[in-house]
């Protein structure tokens, strides 16, 4: 799977500033946006807690397209995030920003959970590296970060800058990871 995980930057900071209904209000306006762009790039929401947005392509469906589509969503989902923020600026008085990381890997997929309740997920170190990068991005002052795994996978609608070879809690070798960007635009800064 190409797995993504993203999360609002100082939500914490954020939702203490508005209340129950304005919260909701803002998180609703968010995640709608990003679901759909998500969903029209073939991507399967696994869940949201609370800011975070955790996705996944090529399942249930193989999509031989997935590092490359999980990207575009990502990218466009920057673009739209960038469209809203004025408004989200008006309502909260602060601009809203999202990170994200991508990681492509071998996971287990489908239903787990208990007897009595049980998601449609994945389990795998893949994904726990797609987490650890979405923070990550702190470090580098990146708002999107994807591993080398999910480059190796990308068509040539992306360039992609080598950011560094980081240690991720867990794993005994670095990654190398990389901050991606449409071509046609790249091409232009």
């Amino acid at each position: 799977l190409s797995i993504y995980f993203s999360d609002i930057q100082g939500f914490t900071s954020i939702s203490e500033g508005l209340d129950p209904q304005e919260l909701t209000s803002l998180l609703n306006d968010y995640l709608s946006a990003m679901t759909s762009i998500i969903h029209e790039q073939g991507g399967t929401i696994d869940k949201y807690e609370g800011d975070a947005v955790i996705a996944f392509w090529n399942a249930p469906l193989d999509n031989e397209q997935h590092a490359s589509n999980a990207v575009r969503a990502a990218l466009l989902g920057q673009e739209k995030l960038l469209s809203m923020r004025p408004d989200f600026k008006v309502r909260i008085g602060k601009d809203v920003f999202a990170r994200i990381g991508i990681n492509t890997g071998p996971v287990v997929v489908g239903n787990m959970g208990s007897e009595q309740r049980f998601d449609y997920t994945f389990l795998g170190d893949a994904g726990n590296l797609a987490a650890r990068l979405e923070g990550i991005n702190k470090q580098f002052g990146t708002f999107l970060m994807i591993s080398e795994n999910t480059v190796n996978q990308l068509s040539s609608e992306f360039t992609c800058r080598e950011l560094s070879r980081v240690q991720v809690v867990g794993r005994n070798e670095p990654v190398r990871v990389y901050e991606p960007y449409f071509t046609e635009k790249a091409d232009i800064e």
